[in-house]
Protein backbone atom coordinates (compact mmCIF):
# COMPACT_ATOMS: atom_id res chain seq x y z
CA UNK A 1 0.00 0.00 0.00
CA UNK A 2 2.81 2.55 1.28
CA UNK A 3 4.71 1.28 -2.28
CA UNK A 4 1.81 1.82 -4.21
CA UNK A 5 0.86 5.99 -2.80
CA UNK A 6 4.56 6.41 -3.47
CA UNK A 7 4.44 6.00 -6.89
CA UNK A 8 1.48 7.73 -7.55
CA UNK A 9 2.31 10.61 -6.22
CA UNK A 10 5.47 11.06 -7.68
CA UNK A 11 3.92 10.19 -11.15
CA UNK A 12 1.33 13.01 -10.56
CA UNK A 13 4.12 15.41 -10.47
CA UNK A 14 6.14 14.56 -13.37
CA UNK A 15 7.08 16.93 -15.88
CA UNK A 16 6.54 15.40 -19.55
CA UNK A 17 9.03 16.96 -22.04
CA UNK A 18 9.49 15.84 -25.79
CA UNK A 19 12.96 15.11 -26.48
CA UNK A 20 13.50 17.17 -29.38
CA UNK A 21 17.33 16.19 -30.01
CA UNK A 22 18.24 12.67 -32.82
CA UNK A 23 19.66 11.74 -29.73
CA UNK A 24 18.21 8.68 -27.96
CA UNK A 25 18.02 6.73 -24.54
CA UNK A 26 20.18 3.49 -24.78
CA UNK A 27 20.34 0.17 -22.96
CA UNK A 28 23.89 -0.82 -21.62
CA UNK A 29 24.41 -4.43 -20.21
CA UNK A 30 27.96 -5.86 -19.26
CA UNK A 31 28.72 -2.67 -17.63
CA UNK A 32 30.20 -4.38 -14.19
CA UNK A 33 30.06 -5.85 -10.96
CA UNK A 34 25.90 -5.73 -10.68
CA UNK A 35 24.65 -7.99 -7.90
CA UNK A 36 20.76 -6.85 -8.08
CA UNK A 37 20.89 -7.60 -11.64
CA UNK A 38 19.59 -3.49 -12.19
CA UNK A 39 19.30 -2.39 -15.72
CA UNK A 40 21.22 0.86 -17.22
CA UNK A 41 19.79 2.99 -19.52
CA UNK A 42 22.15 6.07 -21.05
CA UNK A 43 21.36 9.08 -22.74
CA UNK A 44 24.37 10.91 -24.47
CA UNK A 45 23.50 14.16 -26.16
CA UNK A 46 24.25 14.81 -29.78
CA UNK A 47 26.59 17.08 -28.74
CA UNK A 48 28.45 16.33 -25.57
CA UNK A 49 30.89 18.30 -24.10
CA UNK A 50 34.55 17.18 -23.75
CA UNK A 51 35.02 15.48 -20.99
CA UNK A 52 31.33 15.87 -20.17
CA UNK A 53 30.07 15.55 -16.61
CA UNK A 54 28.22 12.44 -15.90
CA UNK A 55 24.36 12.51 -14.24
CA UNK A 56 23.54 9.58 -12.06
CA UNK A 57 19.25 9.74 -12.20
CA UNK A 58 17.74 7.14 -9.97
CA UNK A 59 13.64 6.17 -10.44
CA UNK A 60 10.90 6.47 -7.76
CA UNK A 61 9.01 3.66 -6.74
CA UNK A 62 7.11 1.34 -9.62
CA UNK A 63 9.47 3.35 -12.12
CA UNK A 64 11.69 2.39 -14.79
CA UNK A 65 14.90 4.18 -15.85
CA UNK A 66 12.90 5.09 -19.34
CA UNK A 67 10.23 6.46 -17.57
CA UNK A 68 12.71 8.87 -15.38
CA UNK A 69 13.83 9.55 -18.73
CA UNK A 70 10.65 10.51 -19.91
CA UNK A 71 9.20 12.21 -17.18
CA UNK A 72 11.62 14.77 -16.04
CA UNK A 73 13.26 17.07 -17.83
CA UNK A 74 17.21 16.10 -17.71
CA UNK A 75 17.87 14.78 -21.02
CA UNK A 76 16.19 18.29 -22.31
CA UNK A 77 19.01 19.94 -19.88
CA UNK A 78 21.50 17.38 -21.18
CA UNK A 79 21.16 18.21 -24.81
CA UNK A 80 21.77 21.90 -23.36
CA UNK A 81 24.78 21.70 -21.72
CA UNK A 82 26.23 18.17 -23.01
CA UNK A 83 26.15 16.29 -19.94
CA UNK A 84 25.47 12.06 -19.86
CA UNK A 85 22.65 11.09 -17.77
CA UNK A 86 22.58 7.49 -16.64
CA UNK A 87 18.66 5.83 -15.60
CA UNK A 88 18.99 2.94 -13.49
CA UNK A 89 16.44 0.34 -13.19
CA UNK A 90 15.35 -1.67 -9.91
CA UNK A 91 13.98 -4.45 -11.05
CA UNK A 92 12.48 -6.33 -8.12
CA UNK A 93 8.91 -6.29 -7.62
CA UNK A 94 8.02 -3.35 -6.20
CA UNK A 95 10.69 -1.01 -8.57
CA UNK A 96 11.89 0.32 -5.20
CA UNK A 97 15.81 0.99 -4.92
CA UNK A 98 17.40 -1.16 -1.71
CA UNK A 99 18.22 1.87 0.67
CA UNK A 100 17.37 0.00 3.69
CA UNK A 101 19.82 -3.41 3.68
CA UNK A 102 23.17 -3.47 5.57
CA UNK A 103 24.55 -4.32 2.26
CA UNK A 104 23.40 -1.51 0.62
CA UNK A 105 24.27 0.37 3.58
CA UNK A 106 28.02 0.70 3.30
CA UNK A 107 30.28 1.02 0.31
CA UNK A 108 30.89 -1.80 -1.61
CA UNK A 109 28.53 -3.97 0.51
CA UNK A 110 26.37 -5.11 -2.49
CA UNK A 111 22.76 -4.76 -3.20
CA UNK A 112 21.78 -1.73 -5.95
CA UNK A 113 24.58 1.04 -4.94
CA UNK A 114 27.09 -1.39 -6.70
CA UNK A 115 25.10 -1.60 -9.86
CA UNK A 116 24.40 1.89 -9.88
CA UNK A 117 28.33 3.08 -8.95
CA UNK A 118 29.92 0.46 -11.63
CA UNK A 119 27.18 2.20 -14.28
CA UNK A 120 28.83 5.78 -13.21
CA UNK A 121 32.81 4.00 -14.12
CA UNK A 122 31.11 2.29 -17.07
CA UNK A 123 30.20 5.77 -18.12
CA UNK A 124 33.45 7.66 -17.03
CA UNK A 125 35.27 5.51 -19.43
CA UNK A 126 33.17 5.21 -22.23
CA UNK A 127 32.43 8.77 -22.72
CA UNK A 128 36.02 9.71 -21.53
CA UNK A 129 34.05 11.58 -18.55
CA UNK A 130 35.49 14.18 -16.05
CA UNK A 131 35.63 12.22 -12.44
CA UNK A 132 35.25 15.90 -10.96
CA UNK A 133 32.12 15.81 -12.23
CA UNK A 134 29.74 13.61 -11.24
CA UNK A 135 26.18 13.91 -9.90
CA UNK A 136 23.56 12.36 -8.64
CA UNK A 137 19.75 13.26 -8.43
CA UNK A 138 16.56 10.94 -8.04
CA UNK A 139 12.97 11.46 -6.56
CA UNK A 140 11.58 10.07 -3.59
CA UNK A 141 13.25 6.18 -3.59
CA UNK A 142 15.82 7.89 -6.28
CA UNK A 143 16.18 10.49 -3.73
CA UNK A 144 16.52 7.75 -0.91
CA UNK A 145 19.16 6.23 -3.48
CA UNK A 146 21.07 9.41 -3.71
CA UNK A 147 21.41 10.23 0.03
CA UNK A 148 22.98 6.37 0.48
CA UNK A 149 25.50 6.78 -3.02
CA UNK A 150 26.83 10.17 -2.12
CA UNK A 151 27.31 8.19 1.61
CA UNK A 152 29.21 4.86 0.21
CA UNK A 153 30.85 6.70 -2.61
CA UNK A 154 31.89 10.44 -1.17
CA UNK A 155 35.34 10.28 -3.25
CA UNK A 156 32.73 9.52 -7.02
CA UNK A 157 30.24 12.01 -6.43
CA UNK A 158 30.73 16.11 -6.30
CA UNK A 159 27.36 16.45 -4.98
CA UNK A 160 23.20 15.23 -4.98
CA UNK A 161 20.14 16.76 -4.97
CA UNK A 162 17.41 14.85 -3.01
CA UNK A 163 14.06 15.33 -4.45
CA UNK A 164 11.21 13.96 -1.54
CA UNK A 165 13.75 12.31 0.23
CA UNK A 166 14.88 10.70 4.01
CA UNK A 167 18.34 10.41 5.41
CA UNK A 168 21.13 8.17 4.79
CA UNK A 169 20.32 5.13 6.64
CA UNK A 170 16.74 6.11 7.97
CA UNK A 171 15.06 3.38 6.13
CA UNK A 172 17.60 0.42 7.64
CA UNK A 173 16.13 -2.63 8.17
CA UNK A 174 17.50 -6.12 9.37
CA UNK A 175 14.14 -8.18 8.58
CA UNK A 176 14.48 -8.28 5.10
CA UNK A 177 12.01 -5.48 4.30
CA UNK A 178 12.82 -2.47 2.28
CA UNK A 179 10.08 -0.43 3.52
CA UNK A 180 10.49 1.44 7.08
CA UNK A 181 7.18 2.69 8.35
CA UNK A 182 8.58 4.73 11.13
CA UNK A 183 11.06 6.65 8.89
CA UNK A 184 8.84 6.74 6.47
CA UNK A 185 6.06 8.63 8.71
CA UNK A 186 8.98 10.85 10.19
CA UNK A 187 9.10 9.48 13.25
CA UNK A 188 13.06 8.45 13.37
CA UNK A 189 15.05 11.11 14.78
CA UNK A 190 18.15 12.02 15.54
CA UNK A 191 20.66 14.51 16.63
CA UNK A 192 23.12 16.36 14.06
CA UNK A 193 25.79 14.12 15.31
CA UNK A 194 24.21 10.87 15.05
CA UNK A 195 22.86 11.03 11.18
CA UNK A 196 26.53 12.90 10.57
CA UNK A 197 28.20 9.08 11.91
CA UNK A 198 25.36 6.94 9.96
CA UNK A 199 26.67 8.71 6.66
CA UNK A 200 30.38 8.50 7.30
CA UNK A 201 30.06 4.99 8.57
CA UNK A 202 29.41 3.99 5.38
CA UNK A 203 32.85 4.91 4.72
CA UNK A 204 34.74 4.32 7.61
CA UNK A 205 37.97 6.05 7.58
CA UNK A 206 37.36 8.21 4.48
CA UNK A 207 38.66 11.66 5.26
CA UNK A 208 38.41 13.29 1.75
CA UNK A 209 36.04 16.12 0.28
CA UNK A 210 32.35 15.25 0.97
CA UNK A 211 29.30 15.87 -1.67
CA UNK A 212 27.65 19.36 -1.72
CA UNK A 213 24.09 18.34 -1.12
CA UNK A 214 20.97 19.91 -2.05
CA UNK A 215 17.58 19.22 -0.40
CA UNK A 216 14.03 19.39 -1.51
CA UNK A 217 10.72 18.80 0.27
CA UNK A 218 6.63 20.13 0.79
CA UNK A 219 5.36 20.73 3.81
CA UNK A 220 1.94 18.55 3.38
CA UNK A 221 4.39 15.19 1.89
CA UNK A 222 1.84 12.42 3.20
CA UNK A 223 4.27 9.77 1.86
CA UNK A 224 7.84 10.22 3.26
CA UNK A 225 6.50 13.03 5.89
CA UNK A 226 8.29 16.78 5.82
CA UNK A 227 9.83 15.92 9.28
CA UNK A 228 12.44 13.89 7.08
CA UNK A 229 13.49 16.88 5.69
CA UNK A 230 14.89 18.47 8.74
CA UNK A 231 16.73 15.29 9.84
CA UNK A 232 18.07 15.47 6.24
CA UNK A 233 19.23 18.69 6.92
CA UNK A 234 20.77 17.56 9.79
CA UNK A 235 23.11 14.88 8.43
CA UNK A 236 24.44 16.73 5.86
CA UNK A 237 25.45 19.94 7.49
CA UNK A 238 26.86 17.36 10.50
CA UNK A 239 28.76 15.68 7.43
CA UNK A 240 30.12 19.02 6.54
CA UNK A 241 31.17 20.50 10.17
CA UNK A 242 28.61 22.73 9.57
CA UNK A 243 25.63 24.49 11.95
CA UNK A 244 22.34 23.99 11.60
CA UNK A 245 21.80 27.53 11.46
CA UNK A 246 21.67 28.58 7.56
CA UNK A 247 24.18 31.28 6.79
CA UNK A 248 21.02 32.92 4.35
CA UNK A 249 17.14 32.63 3.28
CA UNK A 250 15.32 33.56 0.71
CA UNK A 251 12.20 32.52 -1.69
CA UNK A 252 13.62 32.06 -5.30
CA UNK A 253 9.08 30.97 -5.56
CA UNK A 254 6.94 32.40 -3.04
CA UNK A 255 5.56 29.46 -1.31
CA UNK A 256 9.74 28.58 -1.36
CA UNK A 257 11.82 28.33 1.45
CA UNK A 258 15.45 28.35 0.62
CA UNK A 259 17.97 27.91 3.03
CA UNK A 260 21.64 27.79 3.03
CA UNK A 261 24.38 26.64 4.71
CA UNK A 262 27.76 27.90 3.53
CA UNK A 263 28.38 26.75 0.32
CA UNK A 264 27.92 22.85 0.96
CA UNK A 265 24.27 22.59 1.58
CA UNK A 266 21.04 24.02 0.16
CA UNK A 267 17.68 23.35 1.35
CA UNK A 268 14.31 24.31 -0.40
CA UNK A 269 11.19 23.88 1.51
CA UNK A 270 7.92 24.31 -0.80
CA UNK A 271 4.86 25.40 2.00
CA UNK A 272 1.71 23.00 0.88
CA UNK A 273 3.36 21.07 -1.60
CA UNK A 274 2.58 16.86 -1.07
CA UNK A 275 5.05 14.59 -2.42
CA UNK A 276 4.76 14.97 -6.18
CA UNK A 277 7.15 18.29 -6.19
CA UNK A 278 8.94 17.72 -9.34
CA UNK A 279 7.72 20.67 -11.15
CA UNK A 280 8.73 22.70 -14.45
CA UNK A 281 12.09 24.44 -13.62
CA UNK A 282 12.80 22.47 -10.63
CA UNK A 283 15.18 20.19 -12.32
CA UNK A 284 17.61 22.93 -13.97
CA UNK A 285 17.53 24.34 -10.29
CA UNK A 286 19.63 20.96 -9.34
CA UNK A 287 21.62 21.15 -12.57
CA UNK A 288 22.63 24.61 -11.50
CA UNK A 289 24.06 23.90 -8.17
CA UNK A 290 25.64 21.09 -9.36
CA UNK A 291 27.01 23.42 -12.09
CA UNK A 292 26.46 21.15 -14.64
CA UNK A 293 24.73 23.93 -16.61
CA UNK A 294 28.33 25.18 -17.75
CA UNK A 295 30.25 24.06 -20.68
CA UNK A 296 33.86 23.15 -19.37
Amino acid sequence: MFRAALAAAVLLGLVVTPQASAASLVEVTGFGPNPSNLRMHVYKPDRVASRPGILLAPHYCTGSGPDMYRNTEFARLADQYGFVVIYPTATRTEKCFDVSSPQALRRDGGSDPVGMISMVRWALRQYQGNPARVYVTGISSGAMATNVMVANYPDVFDAGAAFAGVPDGCFATTNGSLWNTECANGRVLKSPQQWGDIARSAYPGYIGKRPRMQLWHGTNDDVLRYPNFGEEVDQWTNVHRLSTTPTSTDHPQPNWTRRKYGDKVEAISMQGVGHNLMASGMALRAIQFFGLDRRV
